[in-house]
């Protein structure tokens, strides 16, 4: 641990703590190394390609001039899918792949809803995940409903990169302001246009005034904000960037503070602009004074898969079946998780290296047995892992393949003082290094290989029964390839046992995979333990092939595997007796995405006693699912493991409500080092659905033009009554490796205060205010609150900035309940201090034990008033020509596993979904 104490410095310099996957580089204002991959499902289309170079070009200038002088394009790589023609000019990638796409062109989530988005889960100012653009919006097919698409990539680029959000919400299209006025939520208030409902049928459009609902207070759900194509202001790129005039963020002189944005409740009430000042881009940066060159271009073809094994075989991997273990889980790589048409060596090293296997293509199981031959029988010696490294470079060149973007899987238990000399060749090689830390002694010098590299870093204790290693190999898939060609683990359990016991339990294959599917089963002792499985229908399955030597059982279910529940049921046969189980399988038909499930840390690198957050995204193709169980398991190196259950009810950790990303804290540290995240996802029948992309572009219902709204065809609706899935499911995923440094043996509760709460709500009905919010804990989202703070002003920003001065309410009788429990109080307000105040605000702020105190949470408000309603004319009937041949189609969202890209399957999976 003293060498990790060593390197932390250098290793936070090259992590900087974040997990995001983007390679992006800001130098010399420019950003360098952004990656736009095509999805394998979208269609061969060249001109995709030049419509993203001249989207990058425009977006380029645009996004200078709005940044006032700071920032542009430098240069973009393609990446191009396999499934396309080869063309001279384009060349192989290196470190490019889809894990760390910044845009990805991909089929729409629901077809006919050609929504752009960013998977944004994060907090303000926290770089998002990606942007997702369809190949129709890429065409220039959308322009009229989102815009130029330059303008379009900087409004997502500024969520993706700075992460701000959006000053418009679907959720609360409008507002009461402070002069008793009905407003729709935008950025700045200077925008203008009219509220009104606009429905169509055939070729006859009808516009008539919205009227006031009389619980909220607020316009009916219908209405819709319509801007004038003429403006004079400015702002705000995060508000509508398709309008001509707009070229700005808002700052903190435009800002509308009173708008409900989601840029307002995720951000405190500040301005996107103030929020990009207070990036590290900004800060890093001055204003440039000539304008930048046009941003270049790379055509990235993926290739076929090169990788090298590099296997720890010195004389310590004789301790705790080390040995073994890799064994088995290389096994399990080599003849089930690597994908056909792959090119895979092996070289072993201890205090020397050789090659132990050239690269040989994988056809057919006959090669991937030939590999496993060559896996070490016997531990010996010491550590050199650059020798080790060395020999793999000499199998990748004696193929005559370039070692730039071929990969290394490397595995190790020790400590090498050599390692970090070969930092820098390995980097300059442009090869990819994933690395496997098994124990806590594994070299940190690799982490940051990794890390430079774009790879993988894994970590594994000496507790077999957690699995862990077997986990990783099983989560090095491809990252270029297509969904249908990965490997997806559907199971990974472990007990020790005492003879005579069994680990019973079942795994579900559902529709979207089944082909592929592996069983692996392994012990500790040389006792071979009993097994059983059957399948949905009853019949026992029997074939399991034993290796002994290796103490492991494996079966492949030949063709398509049942639907259904399987049941296991494993016999120990020693005292003690360590049994796992792994199950993984692919997808049942290519035209069909299957059901995944994702996890990372906030960060890659922690100091104690900051939080980190386990993120699990679940979803069929890029449609998130909600309503599943996740677990996630977090093992420390030594073995000490946490188990938590992630939410995705918006509270806590989780940012957005129902967007198919399952969170929560994790505080649980219990030493420095490594850690292991591994996460289970299961739904039973009809308990999980399907659902939107949260975070869409601002869709433009249309534009009045003197005086007459000339409306946009009306996006399809999607009819609710069709978002069950109603099969079961179960996955299991692998989310990589952290480090944590300084830890600190002290009560949780004077280490951590609670949650902020970000979801309060009120209402306001016969002189009484009633708020509900999601309860925090003691410990963040854990445990029990000790009293609430609560507070009202009838001036939000005085709210905001003065809490503590604010008119405190009565809460004797509000007794906090457990974290995440659902909170009621209702209140009479008494007289605050603002003369005609026509809204009330309040705010909430939670104190722990130990007098930890929360952020305040944000703000609620209730309208005092009926508010004053649009005087303009009621109704008019517009003739226009449909441009999709209807308007406002209802969509069933099964139809997203029935057709992608250009396939379409009407009976394959239809029992997945209630119609």
């Amino acid at each position: 641990m003293g060498l990790f104490r060593a390197l932390a410095p250098l290793l936070v310099l090259h992590l900087l703590g974040d997990s995001n996957a983007s390679l992006v580089q800001l130098k010399d204002n420019g950003y360098e190394d952004v990656i736009i991959a095509i999805d394998p499902t979208v269609p061969e289309d060249p001109q995709i390609i030049e419509h993203i170079k001249d989207m990058v070009t425009t977006a380029s200038t645009y996004l200078f001039e709005a940044t006032e002088k700071r920032f542009f394009f430098k240069n973009v790589s393609i990446l191009i899918p396999e499934t396309w023609n080869e063309d001279p000019a384009y060349t192989r990638p290196k470190y490019e792949s889809y894990k760390h796409a910044d845009v990805i062109v991909a089929p729409p989530a629901v077809p006919g809803r050609d929504d752009p988005y960013t998977k944004q889960f994060s907090e303000c100012g926290e770089k998002a995940e990606y942007i997702h653009l369809t190949p129709d919006v890429v065409l220039g097919k959308k322009q009229a409903e989102y815009g130029p698409l330059g303008r379009l990539l900087v409004h997502e680029w500024a969520h993706l990169r700075w992460g701000v959000f959006d000053e418009y919400n679907e959720e609360m299209p409008f507002y009461t302001s402070k002069l008793n006025k009905l407003e729709a939520t935008r950025c700045s208030a200077g925008i203008s246009g009219l509220n009104r409902v606009y429905t169509c049928q055939g070729g006859s459009c009808i516009t008539r005034n919205c009227k006031i609902n009389s619980t909220s207070k607020l316009y009916e759900k219908d209405c819709q904000f319509f801007p004038d194509k003429v403006q004079t202001e400015k702002a705000s790129i995060m508000f509508m960037q398709s309008i001509d005039s707009v070229v700005e963020f808002c700052n903190e002189k435009n800002h509308n503070r009173e708008a409900p944005s989601l840029q307002n409740l995720k951000c405190n009430y500040r301005s996107t602009w103030e929020v990009i000042r207070e990036s590290e881009d900004f800060t890093n940066t001055t204003a440039m004074e000539t304008p930048p060159p046009p941003p270049t271009f790379s055509l990235l073809r993926i290739r076929d898969r090169i990788v090298c094994l590099v296997l720890d075989k010195s004389g310590s991997m004789a301790g705790s079946d080390r040995l073994n273990r890799m064994n088995q889980a290389a096994k399990l790589f080599l003849q089930q998780i690597v994908e056909n048409g792959s090119w895979v060596g092996m070289v072993h090293f201890d205090s020397t290296a050789s090659i132990k296997s050239e690269l040989i293509q994988i056809r057919s199981n006959s090669e991937r047995d030939t590999l496993v031959k060559s896996l070490p029988t016997q531990a010996l010696g010491g550590t050199s892992i650059c020798l080790g490294i060395e020999k793999a470079f000499e199998v990748i060149t004696n193929a005559s393949f370039q070692l730039s973007g071929s990969e290394i899987l490397l595995l190790t238990d020790g400590e090498d003082n050599g390692a970090s000399n070969c930092v820098n060749k390995v980097k300059e090689s442009g090869i990819v290094i994933h690395f496997i830390a098994l124990g806590p002694s594994a070299d940190p010098a690799v982490t940051q290989m990794s890390i430079e590299t774009g790879g993988n870093e894994f970590s594994a204790s000496d507790k077999a029964q957690n699995n862990g290693l077997i986990d990783a190999f099983a989560a090095l898939t491809s990252e270029n390839a297509g969904l249908s060609q990965k490997s997806i683990q559907l199971e990974s359990k472990g007990l020790t046992l005492d003879t005579g016991a069994w680990m019973n339990d079942t795994v579900v294959i559902d529709s979207t995979v089944g082909k592929d599917t592996f069983f692996l089963i392994t012990w500790s002792t040389p006792q071979t333990p009993a097994i059983s499985l059957v399948a949905p229908n009853g019949s026992l399955i029997e074939g399991f092939k034993q290796d002994n030597d290796s103490k492991m059982a494996y079966l492949t279910i030949p063709g398509h595997a049942q639907v259904g529940t399987w049941l296991y049921k494993l016999q120990a046969k020693a005292i003690p007796q360590i049994l796992t189980i792994t199950v993984t399988s692919r997808a049942a038909n290519a035209a069909v995405p299957p059901i995944t499930v994702s996890a990372r840390m906030n960060k890659v690198t922690n100091t104690f006693p900051n939080p980190m957050i386990v993120y699990a995204e679940v979803r069929q193709g890029y449609v998130p699912i909600l309503g599943v169980t996740v677990t996630a398991i977090i093992e420390s190196s030594s073995g000490h493991t946490t188990v938590l259950d992630l939410l995705d009810n918006g509270a806590g950790a989780d940012a957005f409500k129902d967007d198919g990303v399952y969170s929560r804290y994790f505080i649980a540290f219990s030493e420095d080092g490594r850690y292991s995240l591994k996460v289970r996802a299961y739904a039973g029948t009809n308990s999980a659905r399907l659902s939107l992309p949260r975070n869409r572009g601002a869709f433009v219902p249309g534009l009045v033009e003197n005086g007459e709204i000339k409306g946009n065809t009306p996006r399809p609706e999607i009819d609710d009554n069709n978002l069950k899935v109603v099969e079961s499911f179960s996955r299991t995923a692998t989310g990589g490796a952290f480090v944590v440094s300084e830890f600190r043996n002290v009560p949780l509760n004077e280490a951590f205060p609670p949650s902020q709460i970000t979801d309060l709500k009120a209402t306001y009905e016969d002189g009484n205010i009633t708020l509900t919010w999601t309860a925090p804990g003691e410990n963040l989202d854990t445990g029990t609150v000790q009293q609430y703070i609560i507070r009202i002003s009838g001036s939000m920003i005085e709210l905001r900035d003065n809490f503590d001065d604010a008119l405190q309410v009565d809460t004797t009788d509000l007794l906090p309940k457990e974290a995440n429990s659902k909170e009621t109080f209702t209140f009479k307000p008494g007289n605050i201090s603002e003369e005609n105040a026509t809204h009330i605000f309040i705010a909430i702020q939670s104190v722990d034990k130990s007098n930890l105190t929360s952020k305040v949470s944000n703000i609620a408000q209730v309208a005092l008033l009926t508010p004053e309603v649009d005087p303009t004319p009621s109704t008019s009937e517009i003739q226009t020509t449909p441009s999709a041949g209807n308007y406002g189609p209802k969509v069933n969202l099964f139809a997203i596993v029935l057709s992608v890209g250009s396939v379409a399957l009407v009976s394959t999976v239809v029992p997945l979904f209630v119609f």
